[in-house]
């Protein structure tokens, strides 16, 4: 009989059917995300956790354009001026030297992040990263000028036309006035800002601070305006490896499928439950594909594209209050919530560590603070001779002091040397430096050849500062004597 003939029995069952094992279809539901070779025009939504968000982006935008503006003793706030090597934080100044304290900083704002990303997942890439906080911006003046989501979709689909040369003119000489400004904003922490901002919209500004002003404009305009989620999906590195700080105690946006699936429209407060009819609460609107700022769906599971903004927390919870279901289909739940287990942090190994490290980080910088000196001493001896010997039978050796004030006030130093043998200092032993100051002095050290013994002795000297004998540093030399 041909092959084509033959017609398999449904109702038979193989000789062997004991050792098979059944099969049921465990792909993803359909992706509904939008295509991320397209540009994605997602949708603004209203809600508790996107009024949290623009609360926390607006405070940070706010703070990084005003922070250069808030004087402390007579100067900026925060300035980093790289041409005098000095550094004002707050009222510290800090040089070179004193990095170590910057790195102990950033260490401690790492283990700080890992801390919060044991808790409540990626939520510093949606309430406070400055990609999300400007991405938004630009699309808040792109949706003033062109409109909705959808406005915009047929916008990009439409032939060009007077109306639409003139929408996307506007939108990009605002974005750009906007980048322009956060060029400056950035620059304004390396240039006192209150001359930059008036040189640069006076056009006096010199080529190289126009040049960096200009590169960091540009950059904002592309990241915000065109890259958007891009950098988000392909340039952050903290997507990648978010995961690494997950456990089953981490509430991150996640989608409910037990109570959501199976999905399927409904009339609006259906007097029969829609689970009579093998539906769950999801009524497939797709709102949360179209408030996703990356444009994922998220009833697809955790992704690393989500950056816990919680647009579709609210777009769900707007819809679920529409059909009269429980709240958070979609919301902050972690894996142990979902199986209706108890948890507890304090039990949690990440817990401990990383908030172990965030202490240890911040005694260390509280110490390194502490014992920060505000005088700098190096000690450097004369190379041309080891020592000379007077006619009255001394012996003296050379050195250059160079002594810095690290402080923003005039000082008053007093140079001493120290030693259990008898050695005298010829040079004036009060020094006065003017703020931020360093000085190269030479002084010589005298001794009586008869009172020392040969060779090489150890000597030290001291600068204290007169008004505050606290503030004092020493050095460590060799003194050489026949």
């Amino acid at each position: 009989m041909p092959k084509s003939e033959i017609t398999p029995n449904a109702n038979a069952t193989p000789p062997s059917a004991k050792h098979y094992i059944p099969i049921r279809d465990i792909s993803a539901p359909p992706n509904t995300a939008v295509n991320h070779s397209s540009r994605i025009h997602f949708r603004e939504q209203k809600g508790y956790f996107q009024r949290l968000r623009t609360m926390m982006n607006s405070l940070l935008i706010v703070l990084f354009f005003a922070l250069p503006f808030i004087s402390i003793d007579g100067r900026q706030a925060i300035l980093l001026d790289v041409d005098k090597q000095q550094f004002f934080f707050f009222g510290i100044t800090l040089w070179p030297q004193d990095f170590t304290l910057l790195a102990w900083i950033f260490i401690a704002a790492a283990f700080g992040l890992f801390f919060i990303t044991v808790f409540w997942g990626r939520v510093w890439c949606g309430y406070l990263c400055p990609q999300t906080a400007w991405t938004f911006i630009f699309v808040w003046i792109e949706a003033r000028i062109e409109g909705n989501s959808n406005k915009r979709k047929q916008l990009d689909k439409a032939p060009c036309s007077g109306s639409k040369i003139g929408k996307r003119s506007a939108k990009h000489l605002l974005w750009g006035l906007a980048a322009l400004l956060t060029g400056c904003g950035f620059i304004s922490y390396f240039i006192p800002a209150r001359e930059l901002y008036l040189e640069i919209f006076t056009g006096n500004a010199s080529f190289w601070v126009t040049a960096w002003v200009w590169f960091f404009a540009l950059c904002t305009y592309l990241n915000a305006g065109w890259m958007r989620e891009q950098m988000c999906l392909h340039c952050c590195p903290y997507s990648r490896f978010q995961a690494v700080m997950f456990d089953a105690n981490t509430k991150t946006v996640t989608y409910d499928a037990q109570r959501g699936e199976t999905r399927g429209p409904r009339k609006r407060k259906q007097e029969i439950h829609p689970s009579e009819h093998g539906l769950g609460d999801c009524v497939d609107c797709n709102l949360c594909v179209e408030v996703c700022p990356t444009g994922i769906d998220i009833r697809n599971g955790l992704q690393y594209e989500c950056i816990n903004c919680g647009a579709c927390v609210d777009a769900c919870n707007e819809t679920m209050l529409k059909f009269d279901y429980p709240q958070n289909l979609i919301g902050y739940i972690s894996e142990n919530e979902l199986k209706g287990m108890s948890h507890s942090y304090w039990r949690s190994p990440r817990f401990i560590g990383y908030g172990a490290a965030v202490i240890i980080m911040l005694v260390v910088i509280g110490l390194d603070l502490t014992s920060r000196s505000e005088i700098q001493l190096n000690v450097i001896r004369d190379r041309q001779s080891l020592y000379r010997e007077t006619v009255d039978n001394k012996v003296e050796n050379t050195y250059q002091l160079k002594i810095r004030n690290k402080t923003q006030q005039t000082k008053q130093y007093q140079v001493a040397v120290l030693s259990e043998m008898p050695f005298s200092l010829i040079a004036e032993p009060i020094i006065t430096l003017a703020a931020g100051e360093q000085s190269e002095y030479p002084v010589t050290v005298l001794a009586d050849k008869a009172a020392i013994p040969s060779g090489r002795k150890i000597i030290q000297f001291s600068v204290t500062d007169i008004q505050e004998p606290k503030q004092q540093v020493s050095q460590e030399t060799g003194f050489f004597s026949p």
